[in-house]
């Protein structure tokens, strides 16, 4: 049994099934922040202490055993798939990493040479189409998760609903899930909940978005990106999310939940 990206407070106040591209980095620094009484100085997910991560093995024991004991309050934050996937695209596809490097070494030279795209550079101030790149990333993306070809899928773009799974399928329940569309109001939920050994004002903390400046801004509205096919292609990846998390298929330019999650309904779907 294992509870592959599962963050927990050393206090075991919280415990986060982390889900890329949905303010994982504010949600970390707010766990830190809650045992700690203050943030940690830097890149949340580059601290090996203060928080239980199960990719440390001394963390996995105390992960398990809070996992079979339900004394954390779990939870895990969602986001809408049609923003999600874009921001995955500007960040991980067109973007230069910290390391100064494209993200996952050959991966976006491989994908652009096979399916056709532009992802611009620095030096040509990312001058590319960014609708007709966006498409034909779109069916990277999908060939990636539905037949992982021709590479596994990245944890950036796959479902929420697939990285949500791995906890429930091995005896985890959430007992809350954010969405990020309502981060303040659904966080504050989360930490009104839980035995915290600091107070977060959720109001007044920075936004921790590490992600921010490692590639091109995005010059079009979000329905801009998404025509007949693209549409039909989300449907293909991501229906599972669009419902079980409440989102609006129908309109893309809508990033709000149209709908309440349905706790039961999301564990017993993820658990199949």
């Amino acid at each position: 049994m294992g509870f592959p990206g599962v963050w927990m407070t050393e206090s075991e106040s919280l415990l986060y099934r982390v889900v890329p591209k949905c303010a994982c980095s504010s949600i970390g620094q707010v766990m830190y922040h809650s045992d700690y009484g203050q943030f940690y100085d830097g890149d949340i997910h580059d601290t090996r202490q203060g928080l239980h991560k199960w990719a440390q093995e001394d963390s996995r024991g105390p992960i398990k055993a809070a996992v079979a004991g339900g004394h954390p309050l779990a939870f895990t934050c969602v986001r809408n798939p049609y923003t999600r996937v874009l921001s995955a695209f500007f960040d991980k596809i067109c973007g230069i990493q910290r390391n100064g490097s494209r993200y996952r070494g050959n991966m976006v030279p491989t994908a652009t040479e096979i399916y056709g795209f532009e992802v611009g550079s620095p030096e040509d101030g990312f001058a590319f189409d960014q609708i007709a790149s966006f498409r034909r990333f779109l069916l990277f993306a999908r060939d990636t998760i539905l037949w992982g070809k021709p590479m596994r899928p990245d944890i950036h773009w796959s479902s929420v609903s697939g990285h949500l799974s791995t906890f429930v399928r091995n005896g985890g329940r959430f007992d809350h899930i954010v969405w990020t569309e309502h981060f303040e109001e659904g966080m504050g939920e989360v930490l009104a909940r839980a035995r915290l050994r600091h107070p977060v004002d959720l109001g007044t903390m920075p936004r921790f978005n590490e992600s921010a400046d490692h590639g091109p801004k995005r010059a079009h509205p979000v329905e801009a990106f998404f025509d007949d096919l693209s549409r039909h292609l989300m449907w293909e990846i991501y229906r599972n999310d669009f419902e079980l998390f409440g989102y609006d298929f129908d309109d893309p330019g809508n990033p709000a939940p149209i709908r309440e999650i349905d706790l039961d309904l999301v564990h017993g779907a993820l658990a199949e």
